[in-house]
């Protein structure tokens, strides 16, 4: 669709960066697109509409096989037998390799965590007309495959797209939060696009954090604030980072901000002291992207 000056609505043009990804609604944001910029700061030179038009052309001949028509478990074991195919796995050997949630590097290796896996498998029923949304369950991120009677399936991509019953659910959960964690219908909510990518991003910088890469752990956080500017966790943590870089002025106006959306915060005193401690410092920030 064009304008009537022969231009691309801004609404139907892919966003070449990732601030005009995160600018735009949320029912416009496409995580696909998302996590190809993600990676694109790693891969500066990388195409994003190749990759974008890689995965979605991995669907082979799902595309336009009206698997909507079907039953739901139909649907589903049809994209994970494709999937499978592909020979996509979960990298459970070295489930912390930044590689795991970079676009380019799974589909080179056919190896992710949850989250990249799922970004994949939804891509592809995307293109068979199925719906698959992203579910940022506790400490394992799955898919969730909505039917026309709003029945729904959880799919587990990092197992190669097993369904979850009830017990799996459960069994996922006590996993990550002990025994005694009761499953709830809002932990199986979809989860919006700019939380999915906001949860990609997380993994990110805690891996790299981990490593005591402060530099690529800067850029996660500002992605996530980009996603999401008034986290103040995030920004006492972009505060924390930009420190250890030298970014003084970027970790005062962290604080300061924080300071305005949590003026009673138990750790006000302190943010104060800090701040004002950095009141004189000029240094140039050594991270600009």
């Amino acid at each position: 669709m064009t304008n009537a000056d022969g231009t691309i609505p801004a609404r139907a043009r892919r966003p070449e960066t990732f601030a005009e990804l995160a600018a735009r609604p949320e029912e416009e944001i496409d995580v696909l697109v998302g996590a190809a910029l993600v990676a694109k700061d790693t891969y500066p030179t990388l195409d994003v509409a190749a990759l974008v038009a890689r995965v979605e052309g991995l669907a082979g001949s799902l595309a336009g096989a009206g698997l909507a028509r079907e039953p739901l478990l139909v649907q589903v074991e049809a994209v994970s037998a494709r999937f499978r195919e592909l020979g996509f796995l979960g990298n459970a050997e070295d489930y912390y390799d930044a590689k795991n949630s970079l676009l380019p590097d799974v589909l080179e290796r056919k190896l992710g965590i949850p989250i990249s896996l799922a970004i994949v498998w939804s891509a592809l029923a995307e293109r068979a007309g199925v719906t698959a949304r992203g579910v940022t369950f506790p400490g394992h991120f799955v898919v969730r495959v909505d039917g026309v009677s709003g029945a729904f399936v959880l799919v587990d991509a990092f197992d190669g797209g097993r369904v979850l019953d009830g017990p799996a659910q459960a069994l996922l959960l006590r996993r990550t939060l002990g025994a005694s964690a009761e499953l709830h219908p809002s932990l199986l909510s979809p989860a919006s696009p700019r939380a999915v990518l906001v949860r990609l991003l997380s993994n990110l910088k805690a891996i790299y954090a981990s490593r005591g890469d402060h530099g690529r752990a800067f850029v996660a956080i500002d992605r996530i604030l980009t996603l999401a500017p008034d986290a103040p966790r995030m920004l006492r943590e972009r505060a924390g980072v930009s420190l250890r870089l030298g970014a003084h002025q970027i970790a005062r106006a962290d604080l300061a901000r924080v300071l305005e959306l949590e003026p009673k915060a138990p750790d006000a005193g302190a943010l104060r002291a800090q701040l004002a401690a950095l009141g004189g410092a000029t240094e140039t920030p050594r991270v600009l992207h």
